[in-house]
């Protein structure tokens, strides 16, 4: 197979810069527009016009996850947002299970980074994060062979000590910490629990931090719980699609990626002041 070039993405640490290095990085997953063109069996909406739009927007990069069942994304939307991502120069960040078969298409496509997330086909969305310490071998090589093939590698886990410091001894890069249950507190108003779950959050981050982990946040995140996550100062990058989407629906996805990095660079601006 032909080696693909790459473009040039500057990186210095193992952090990606761009325009907004100083504050917290957007990742868009646009999943959920494919989610509505399969309700259909039809071919449009197209994953690929949403991730045009998200990065003319301002997004820093574009997240999708193929599933084993296929269920939104599919092979030929990895293709073209492939494509797409190396044309502009933006990073693609690809969530997977831990199987073969998603090592291998991985492998095959090249994204900038591959995110190993937990997958159950009976669940509506991830449920919590990857069990890093009880999968560490196949988690292990998984992220040996997406290493050596050029991806930066992302476990998608709970901001639990355990966690944290597997992932740092198997070679991950980078971890994502798994925001939705304090999304779900916080919107349920259960302010002590929210608070607990955030503390959990804050502290995960520091010691993921100070292993030499980079620190990205998802899950859940909408436009009244994005400060508090992004506040952290830890925390690299955030990936958020089901409220973008669910939102664009209303007001456009320009306008609903606009009003969530305004609020993401606020709670940087906070932090600083």
């Amino acid at each position: 197979m032909t080696a693909r070039i790459r473009p040039p993405i500057a990186i210095e640490g193992g952090k990606i810069l761009s325009e907004h290095q100083t504050n917290v990085r957007l990742g868009v997953n646009i999943d959920h527009v494919a989610t509505i063109r399969n309700a259909r069996g039809s071919s449009y909406p197209e994953p690929v016009r949403a991730a045009e739009l998200a990065l003319a927007a301002g997004a820093d990069g574009i997240t999708a996850h193929l599933r084993e069942d296929r269920r939104h994304i599919s092979d030929a939307d990895i293709a073209v947002l492939t494509d797409l991502c190396l044309k502009r120069g933006k990073p693609l960040n690809f969530e997977m299970a831990v199987t073969d078969e998603m090592v291998g298409i991985a492998l095959q496509a090249r994204p900038h980074a591959a995110c190993l997330v937990p997958e159950r086909r009976e669940e509506v969305t991830t449920e919590g994060g990857l069990d890093v310490v009880r999968g560490y071998d196949a988690i292990a090589a998984a992220t040996a062979r997406l290493r050596h093939a050029g991806s930066r590698v992302s476990l998608f886990i709970d901001a639990e000590a355990g966690q944290i410091e597997a992932s740092h001894r198997l070679g991950a890069q980078v971890i994502e910490l798994h925001t939705g249950a304090y999304c779900d507190a916080a919107r349920a108003g259960e302010v002590d629990r929210a608070a607990a779950i955030l503390r959990r959050l804050q502290d995960g981050a520091d010691l993921a931090a100070n292993l030499g982990l980079e620190v990205h946040a998802g899950h859940g995140i909408d436009y009244a719980t994005v400060k508090p996550i992004a506040a952290i100062p830890q925390i690299a990058e955030l990936n958020i699609g089901h409220f973008l989407i669910g939102e664009a629906i209303f007001v456009g996805l320009p306008e609903a990626i606009h009003r969530m990095r305004a609020l993401m660079e606020a709670a940087r601006a906070e932090l600083a002041a």
